[in-house]
């Protein structure tokens, strides 16, 4: 039992650890699209989570679940996922940056802060779920 809460914990700070690392590559990318393209706020936040997206999970998957679950399988899965999490984060950002004025970078760590929370959840439990560890 002790075992498996240490592993447990490991897992989460692996997993916080490779978010960080998506997030300084979201927030490049987010702050670089932000300052030198002119666009507003959603194409910048969805260009940049997408970049994150597909760093963190080649990352998690391979290093913090340690899974041999299907690939395609479990991009799906993460795509799920991002099918309810993106549109919510992207009208809702867009709503507070622009119709109500928030900072764009305040707007984008509370997206990413959301994200961190809930994408381990699903991960963890719904996308490896039993696979975690299953891989040599």
């Amino acid at each position: 039992m002790e075992s498996n809460k240490k592993k447990e914990a490991w897992r989460m700070v692996k997993f916080t650890f490779f978010s960080i690392s998506a997030g300084v590559i979201e927030i490049l990318a987010f702050t670089l699209l932000t300052e030198f393209s002119g666009w507003s706020y959603w194409p910048c936040y969805l260009i940049a989570l997408v970049l994150s997206v597909l760093w963190n999970f080649t990352l998690n998957r391979k290093f913090t679940f340690k899974s041999v679950a299907n690939v395609p399988v479990a991009m799906l899965k993460v795509a799920l996922y991002y099918a309810v999490f993106t549109p919510l984060t992207t009208v809702g950002g867009n709503f507070l940056a622009e119709n109500l004025g928030w900072n764009d970078y305040l707007v984008t760590a509370i997206n990413m802060a959301l994200n961190f929370v809930t994408e381990f959840l699903f991960q963890r439990y719904v996308v490896y779920g039993k696979s975690v560890d299953t891989a040599v």
